[in-house]
């Protein structure tokens, strides 16, 4: 009986198949062609679309824990920026966040206030670092530094690019800067050489009893009590954007300015060559261009930054910077900054108690012909103005600015201007850094 059963579905199935293929046939095409693809927008809308449950709000479930929540909601993951947006981690990784993720990572930040409580409440215990250790080991290692050292000038440079794209060229001016200055202590600014590989980099100037020092710094210690502090806070939430240019340039731009408010001291880029000694050199920022009809400047440049702890200029540039901050403009934070600020002083700049060197002191060779003193003179003609170009250098200048963006590529050729002056400013003149390309 049961076969028989079986039997007669069997034909039942069969009869409803022929039917359901015959009533298909019989339609007009127009219409099979809709009904197939009315069948091929549903299942395209299923394969693509992603079904989450709903999440319930963080204070709905008070009882649970990160490792809770998340495995109640696999399906919800953190968004990579969290951590960065998290007041509680050490604001020295925001500089490895500047570089691994460029000049966008802020702007992927800005997220309802709703959101940000819930990442915060998600964020792992065991990845949070207490703000007071890092700043006491800043604090700590800066003024151990400074009193065992005997300082007789003390300068600053900032790296916030990793520790690969810092090279000979990099090194030439910490050597040229130790020529000039041997009693002097370097204090170098930056998260990627504060490192093992850092100091096996800074490691030939220590053995020769040379005072450097790598580390990495601590915003919030460094920017406190001044206008930056309240800009920082507003940048780590998000709240505006870090602009197209190379966030890591900007940074660099306020961070001289502030420490330099802070200690006092010698700002310098990374890209000089310096010729002599500039110790006795109290508060002056140098002239990049003069205005030829004029002859006053044009422009100023912060290339080269030489002031006196809470000096009132350092402020007006600190203010002036958190004020009109604008990443999308090459310059407009560096450059074209200290001269806007400069030029509104009305009053001479002898009452704020600082001077305008004139191009000749840090920047005798405009970017546009630096190229020429990387080169061999061809003839006579072009070495009789070497030789004059020289004297002139050595005679009225302190560093020269090498424009990194114009001549890091450029290979130094051997009898050019600039090695001859890497040659008269080098500490180990045997090494191929006076031969290397950029």
């Amino acid at each position: 009986m049961e076969e028989s059963r079986r039997t007669e579905q069997a034909g039942l199935l069969q009869s409803l198949k022929r039917l359901i293929v015959s009533f298909v046939c019989c339609l007009p095409m127009s219409l099979l062609g809709l009904l197939i693809m009315l069948l091929l927008i549903y299942n395209s809308f299923s394969v693509f679309c992603l079904h989450l449950d709903p999440v319930p709000p963080i204070k709905s479930t008070p009882s649970l824990n990160h490792h809770q929540v998340l495995h109640h909601h696999p399906s919800v993951s953190l968004p990579s920026t969290a951590t960065l947006t998290s007041s509680s981690k050490s604001d020295s990784l925001l500089l490895l966040a500047v570089k691994e993720t460029s000049s966008g990572f802020i702007q992927k930040q800005n997220v309802s206030s709703t959101n940000a409580e819930r990442r915060d409440e998600l964020t792992p215990v065991t990845t949070q670092k207490p703000q007071g250790k890092s700043k006491e080991r800043f604090k700590t290692r800066i003024k151990s530094f400074l009193y065992k050292s005997s300082c007789e000038s003390l300068f600053f440079m900032t790296w916030i690019s990793s520790i690969e794209s810092f090279g000979d060229r990099e090194r030439f001016t910490i050597e040229s800067l130790f020529n000039s200055h041997p009693n002097s202590c370097l204090i170098l600014v930056s998260n990627s050489l504060d490192c093992e590989r850092g100091t096996i980099i800074l490691k030939p100037f220590t053995d020769k009893g040379l005072k450097v020092l790598a580390i990495t710094p601590d915003f919030s210690y460094i920017f406190k009590d001044t206008s930056a502090e309240k800009w920082f806070e507003r940048l780590k939430k998000g709240m505006f954007s870090p602009g197209v240019i190379p966030f890591e340039q900007n940074l660099s731009n306020l961070l001289r300015l502030v420490l330099l408010y802070k200690f006092g001291g010698i700002y310098l880029d990374t890209d000089f060559i310096i010729l002599k000694s500039l110790t006795n050199l109290h508060n002056v920022i140098g002239a990049q261009a003069v205005d030829l009809v004029t002859r006053k400047w044009s422009r100023l440049n912060n290339a080269v930054l030489i002031f006196d702890k809470n000096h009132p200029l350092l402020e007006r540039f600190i203010n002036e910077f958190t004020r009109t901050f604008n990443g999308n403009k090459w310059g407009h934070n560096g450059p074209y900054l200290v001269s806007r600020v400069v030029a509104r002083i009305n009053s001479s700049s002898l009452e704020l108690g600082f001077s305008v060197l004139p191009p000749s002191a840090f920047y005798p060779v405009d970017w546009t012909r630096i190229r020429g003193f990387h080169r061999v003179s061809t003839n006579e003609s072009e070495a009789n103005w070497s030789r004059k170009r020289l004297m002139h250098l050595r005679k009225h200048s302190f560093a020269v600015h090498l424009w990194n963006r114009e001549s890091k590529k450029l290979r130094i050729e051997e009898g050019s201007i600039i090695h001859r002056l890497m040659s008269e400013s080098c500490i180990f003149c045997n090494s191929s850094s006076l031969h290397y390309s950029y």
